[in-house]
């Protein structure tokens, strides 16, 4: 079971080809709308003794919190429940999980993309 909460997750993540995407339609006064939803390139690297991901570039929701992306990348590691798992932002920061990925992005994205750093011990901060 806890697979398929991985694929899901991973179903909802795509190959970044493009920072914004396109998705989803709803009534206003009657009319067709399209909405627009912000994905942000995400860039994860490993650090220390975590496990290198084979897929390293994501497009994340630009509305998700840092917490969901931790999640996430425990469950592609396939890391136990009370195993801990760090993120880091420019290599010096641990933002809180509460933290919204858009925020950081506007204050500390490079190139079009956010970089975050993850390992399974404390690295830096």
């Amino acid at each position: 079971m806890g697979d398929e909460k991985a694929e899901d997750s991973l179903a909802e993540l795509s190959h970044a080809t493009e920072s914004l995407k396109i998705e989803g339609e709803h009534k206003e006064n009657g009319d067709t709308v399209k909405t627009e939803k912000v994905k942000i390139d995400i860039l994860l690297k490993a650090t220390g003794n975590a496990p290198i991901m084979k897929k390293k570039k994501w497009a994340v929701d630009a509305e998700k919190p840092i917490g969901w992306i931790m999640e996430f990348v425990k469950k592609y590691l396939k890391l136990e429940p009370d195993e801990k798992l760090f993120l880091y932002v420019n290599q010096t920061f641990a933002p809180s999980p509460d933290q919204i990925v858009k925020n950081l992005y506007e204050c500390f994205g490079t190139d079009g993309k956010l970089v975050l750093h993850y390992c399974k011990s404390q690295a830096w901060g």
